[in-house]
């Protein structure tokens, strides 16, 4: 488990910020903000001042990543890029999250490493991490002036016939049940979306097709909500498409694999991030996943 209790000592007293530079080679700033987050316990209490003091033994929660062997796809001197399995969350939800992304990312690059971008834990795909803040901050510039790229495959329920331009404003809010936890809908109160589509293969005998994505905008979702709303959800999706019963036994993680297939059509969400275009420090990068989902589609129909 990434985030461990360390049994700490300080001879002299002195601020804890300052222990915790000296000894963890923390800046001030990530000090400061881990006591104000109860990180620092003293007695057995958190201690919640930035400006406190320790002499003698505490502990402090300390993320230790580990790794489980995936990977880089890519490797440059300012970024990397994973291929992230479906499943493998992009940070930890909690202390107790036992493996995301990040630990891979900071066990192999280092605590000035940090992911960019963010891709659902149900989607496969490319992931583009910076190695060091500076290119954290130009990288995360890019994809708020929309200068990346990004496609997507995804296979989906029905004949997809012709290519299709979703632009339908989403709305993060809570359901109207205040059962179902944060969905994502279609809503002219909502933001401003936009969505290519291009039909790849259809399977006559699933009635499913491989589509191309292409997303101009970044919402939650969005891939997954604009293709329900024209009637072609995602092969395998838990959430849209559901009943609120089976999207409720699934956000408890009580859905087996067998009853996904069933609702869904597949063991997981069948959408992979799988290209990257973007230019970085005066150079065009175009990076491409070497998954074959088509495999991965068929391999997730069945149990």
């Amino acid at each position: 488990m990434p985030f461990v209790l360390k049994r700490m000592f300080a001879q002299e007293k002195q601020k804890a910020f300052l222990y915790l530079i000296k000894e963890l080679d923390y800046t001030q700033k990530e000090a400061q903000r881990l006591i104000a987050k109860g990180r620092l316990f003293v007695d057995g209490k958190p201690m919640t001042r930035t400006a406190g003091e320790i002499q003698g033994e505490f502990e402090f929660i300390y993320f230790e990543p580990m790794t489980k062997g995936l990977r880089p796809t890519y490797v440059g001197d300012e970024f990397v890029v994973f291929d992230k399995p479906s499943g493998v969350l992009i940070h930890p939800q909690n202390r107790n999250t036992p493996y995301s992304l990040i630990d891979e990312l900071k066990y192999q690059f280092g605590r000035d490493a940090n992911i960019a971008h963010r891709i659902d834990q149900e989607t496969s795909g490319l992931v583009l991490c910076a190695t060091n803040k500076e290119s954290e901050r130009d990288i995360k510039m890019m994809f708020q002036e929309r200068e990346m790229k990004k496609k997507y495959l995804a296979f989906v329920h029905g004949e997809f016939k012709e290519a299709l331009r979703v632009e339908a404003p989403l709305l993060r809010a809570q359901d109207e049940s205040a059962m179902v936890r944060m969905v994502v809908k279609v809503d002219e109160s909502g933001k401003a979306s936009k969505t290519d589509f291009k039909p790849i293969k259809y399977f006559p005998e699933l009635d499913m097709s491989l589509i191309e994505c292409s997303p101009y905008t970044g919402r939650q979702h969005q891939i997954r909500v604009h293709l329900f709303h024209v009637k072609h959800p995602i092969v395998g999706d838990p959430i849209y498409g559901q009943s609120e019963e089976e999207m409720i036994k699934f956000l408890d993680k009580e859905l087996t694999p067998l009853e996904r297939v069933k609702n869904g059509g597949a063991t997981r969400l069948l959408l992979h991030a799988c290209e990257l275009e973007f230019e970085l420090y005066d150079k065009l990068y175009n990076i491409t996943s070497d998954v074959d989902f088509e495999k991965v589609c068929m391999d997730s129909l069945t149990i």
